[in-house]
């Protein structure tokens, strides 16, 4: 009788410590503890089972935006493309080698340890800030902006997005202890920011500057920078980002257009009328993908700014809320991700990716539809660009491995907990305590 019970209990401690792992989290359970029965597959079965240790839901979100890119990008490139250079797939082609080197670079992201960047977030910083420089030195202009390199083949814009918020997550967790300290905190910040976004405000990259200055806002508060610091932060921002719109002539153009779209549609600027054509003519349900018009007939740069108008035209509001809901669910996935982290570095690298991309999407589906002054943003995973897509892969990598951190911690504890349990087991005693009395067990 006393075996029976011992053994009962046996597998009520393994099915406790097999629970404490995510379902959605898919990392190996540690193995079955000696002694325990080959028939009893309620233990047995999942130790088994061999899973990957990353968060699933992450990966196939990804892969279906991804997905949806490669078809959409085909689809926006094929008349625009030929019309540029003559080679009608040659924009798909550049795009398929971009999405083979990023993921690479997200493959490497999952396997290294996300604790490497805080030997490498310095050197990629001062990297960041002399491919600016260099940018700038260049002088290669496109579209009215200088802000590649390589003729239009790097934009070191990008890599100053993801480059912010690795080198912010390092800085904050080093100085977390500090952070209401204004003279460790808020001016350092503000320095950091500073360099980056007057390097790409020179460009100009209205977009990319704001962007970033709002990444390096949420992710302070995240670290848990002082109230009054973070609206000290927020008053500077609102000023300088009016003073930028009084004295940058693009800046006020597009405010002005934004405003008297708000009032009527057809008074927006031409980008915005094209894309919401693009919208009406999809309907609920689409024109169909390859057959959609307005790409042909005017909408600017299909491809890359306005594919989202393009997605909203050819598979109409079902696809293009299909797409915000995507969006929705990897930032959702990201910040699990960052609720579970091993420790407040892991917490500020996937908080701060995940906003990140939401924030690019947000944007550039916003744009489209005039609920936002118009801004250069890509969208993530589906525009065409190469530096776009390579970081945003690299981002999803880095999510990837504090999920993977985040499960082997678990599992060490899982270990843990059965080496323990393993110990008692060797003397035939119960492996561990009831919670209820256990006088009649021990007689």
């Amino acid at each position: 009788m006393f075996r029976s019970m011992g053994k009962s209990t046996r597998v009520d401690t393994v099915k406790r410590s097999t629970e404490s792992v995510p379902k959605e989290y898919v990392g190996r359970l540690p193995d079955m503890p000696s002694g325990s029965s080959a028939n009893d597959k309620s233990v047995a079965t999942p130790a088994r089972l061999v899973h990957l240790k990353v968060d699933v839901p992450i990966l196939l979100v990804v892969i279906t935006l991804q997905i949806i890119g490669l078809v959409m990008v085909f689809s926006a490139s094929y008349d625009y493309s030929f019309d540029l250079s003559g080679d009608p797939y040659r924009i798909f082609s550049r795009q398929l080698i971009w999405l083979g080197i990023g993921i690479v670079a997200a493959l490497f992201c999952t396997f290294v340890d996300y604790h490497i960047w805080q030997r490498l977030a310095v050197p990629a910083i001062v990297f960041t800030i002399v491919m600016l420089i260099i940018v700038l030195i260049g002088n290669e202009v496109r579209h009215g902006a200088v802000r590649t390199l390589l003729q239009g083949s790097i934009q070191p814009s990008e890599l100053a997005k993801i480059i912010t918020v690795i080198y912010l997550a390092v800085w904050l967790y080093a100085k977390r202890e500090k952070l209401s300290n204004i003279s460790f905190g808020l001016l350092p910040l503000a320095f950091i920011l500073g360099i980056l976004g007057g390097l790409i405000f020179i460009q100009p990259d209205l977009s990319a500057v704001f962007t970033i200055f709002i990444l390096g806002g949420l992710m302070f508060f995240l670290a848990g920078g002082e109230i009054k610091q973070i609206l000290i932060l927020l008053v500077v921002a609102i000023l300088v980002g009016w003073i930028v719109v009084q004295i940058n002539d693009t800046g006020a153009a597009r405010v002005q257009n934004y405003l008297l779209g708000l009032k009527d549609p057809t008074q927006a600027s031409y980008h915005v009328r094209r894309s919401l054509e693009a919208f009406v003519n999809g309907g609920w349900v689409g024109v169909g993908v390859g057959k959609g018009e307005t790409k042909l007939i005017g909408l600017p740069v299909p491809p890359t700014d306005s594919i989202y108008a393009v997605i909203g035209e050819e598979t109409g509001v079902f696809g293009a809320v299909f797409l915000v809901i995507l969006y929705a669910l990897l930032f959702w996935r990201g910040i699990l991700v960052a609720s579970r982290a091993p420790d407040a570095l892991g917490a500020l690298l996937a908080a701060g990716l995940s906003l990140w991309i939401a924030i690019e999407a947000f944007i550039n589906m916003a744009v489209m539809v005039n609920l936002m002054p118009f801004a250069g943003n890509a969208l993530p995973f589906i525009s065409y660009g190469g530096s776009n897509l390579l970081v945003s892969l690299a981002a999803v990598g880095i999510l990837l491995n504090v999920s993977r951190q985040s499960v082997q911690n678990m599992e060490n504890r899982g270990r843990l907990f059965g080496a323990v349990v393993n110990l008692r087991w060797r003397d035939r005693r119960r492996r561990v305590s009831r919670p209820y009395g256990s006088t009649g067990a021990d007689l």
